[in-house]
């Protein structure tokens, strides 16, 4: 009702559901939300290679990590980041995870509970004993996260989780959107007495709209169907269910469910631009994902329908055609040694081979440490903040940093929050960029932690507030510098 575009992707298929809640206001929520659930849509398959958790719990790191190559070509993007929960099926297991304050709910046997964790600064001080259930609704640091996929944290800790599943139990996926409106009692009543998925969520988000929605609200609602592997119908037209809104899902699949988003798809007029390439581009996405049935809901579906968020969709079209192009050549490669000659390979091929792959690896190796010494970042030495040059990794026994200046700013005096990030090492765009961050630093080490449960100084941004340097989780106002200090975390 108040946001000027919708943050909120989600995906639901046979096997996989995922909602994101993009933040970083104007600069990019929508596409850190909208490229992390296209990175993961190719899940939506019924057997994978490893255990079905771990596949999905490094799709999820792989998704954070192409959130932090954007920013890094799109330093507009700097300090946008998403929540992630997602569920996908194998068998009669359901593997889970989550990060964030998106929600997933499940109603089995009769039970209704919430399975997700909420990822917020309430939260914490709730498992702390330090903050009652019904205190936390009204607390000025309610929205405050403390965990989220961006360009924040190169590994962010996911909660995981496998659950067996039964025909007929329901899962409700959500952005937060739906529970600042909703409480769980009246969540549960509508899940339990209202059996058509596609009324379900539209009374969810029709009650959420009617409450005010001082957010983006998206829903997803899963149902358990017991399908025999041998009864799943073919990908045709006639095997398909239409369903509101243009996708189809097959008349029998072992997860039969229905998506919604709360606002609608406009775009912001900083996403769009011409570009002939777009439409094309588009059009891959487009053409990749017909190949499954699916429904696909918010800033995901406006890049994908419209090419109208274009950084993600052409990152997503090059990743969409490498996988093609991939596949493809596989049965081709089976015919070659039936082309191969019956010859015998000369004997200086196996050591010309070999020489030639060493000097590649030498030239590779040079080039990647010439690169690291054009990195900085803000970290600690001698128990100072200091600024390094190069990277935080280290190549066996190589350090590929060294510190180009110890300020005099003890890393203790900082607050928790601060402290942490400067322990774990703050990225810097060039030397400038660091020096701004220490700067900024040096002034939180002058005021003094903050007092967790005190109200933030800062002007709160509809929406809540976030920890890092990311910004508001759907905000219509700009997003904050990555390296702007603030009280117990950054605004959501």
């Amino acid at each position: 009702m108040v946001r000027l575009k919708n943050d909120d992707s989600a995906y639901v298929g046979r096997y996989l559901a995922v909602v994101a809640d993009g933040m970083g206001g104007h600069a990019g929520g929508n596409v850190a939300s909208a490229s992390t659930v296209l990175d993961l849509v190719h899940l939506d398959r019924g057997t994978y290679d490893d255990e079905p958790l771990t596949v999905l719990a490094d799709e999820i790191q792989a998704a954070n990590s192409l959130l932090s190559e954007l920013v890094t070509t799109s330093p507009q993007l700097s300090g946008m980041g998403t929540t992630v929960t997602a569920l996908l099926l194998n068998g009669n297991r359901f593997a889970f995870a989550h990060i964030g304050d998106s929600r997933a709910y499940r109603l089995k046997n009769g039970v209704f509970e919430q399975v997700s964790i909420d990822h917020t600064f309430v939260q914490r001080l709730i498992d702390e004993g330090r903050l009652r259930p019904d205190e936390a609704e009204v607390h000025p640091h309610k929205n405050v996260l403390m965990r989220v996929l961006g360009d924040v944290d190169a590994s962010p800790e996911l909660d995981l989780a496998t659950f067996e599943v039964e025909p007929g139990e329901k899962w409700l996926l959500c952005s937060d959107g739906l529970t600042a409106v909703l409480r769980d009692s009246d969540i549960e009543t509508v899940l339990r007495e209202t059996p058509d998925l596609q009324r379900c969520v539209d009374i969810l988000v029709e009650l959420t709209l009617a409450g005010g929605s001082p957010d983006n609200v998206t829903v997803a609602v899963i149902e358990i169907d017991e399908v025999p592997d041998d009864s799943l119908p073919a990908e045709t037209p006639s095997s398909r269910i239409p369903l509101p809104g243009g996708p189809v899902l097959p008349a029998a699949s072992p997860a039969a469910a229905t998506a919604t988003a709360g606002n609608d798809n406009t775009a912001n007029p900083s996403d769009t631009g011409p570009n002939d390439d777009e439409p094309i581009r588009a059009d891959l996405i487009r053409q990749d994902l017909s190949s499954r049935p699916h429904i696909l809901v918010g800033a995901a579906s406006l890049a994908t329908e419209t090419g109208q968020i274009p950084i993600v969709t052409k990152r997503t079209a090059e990743r969409r055609a490498a996988r093609l192009l991939t596949h493809k050549a596989a049965p081709e490669s089976e015919a070659a040694p039936e082309q191969e000659s019956p010859k015998k390979r000369r004997r200086w091929l196996v050591p010309a081979a070999l020489a030639l792959i060493a000097v590649l690896l030498a030239a590779v190796l040079w080039v990647g440490y010439t690169w690291t010494q054009t990195r900085y970042y803000v970290g600690s030495s001698d128990n100072n903040v200091a600024i390094y040059n190069g990277v935080s990794q280290s190549l066996g026994p190589i350090r590929l940093s060294t510190v180009t200046e110890r300020t005099e700013i003890p890393v203790d005096s900082l607050p928790e929050y601060q402290r942490n990030r400067v322990q774990g090492t703050i990225p810097a765009k060039d030397l400038l960029h660091a020096e701004q961050i220490v700067e900024d630093l040096r002034g939180t080490a002058q005021s003094g932690a903050c007092d967790p449960a005190a109200p933030a100084t800062t002007a709160p941004v509809a929406g809540g507030a976030a920890p890092a340097p990311s910004a508001s989780a759907s905000p219509s106002a700009s997003a904050q510098p990555p390296a702007s200090p603030v009280n117990c975390g950054g605004q959501k």
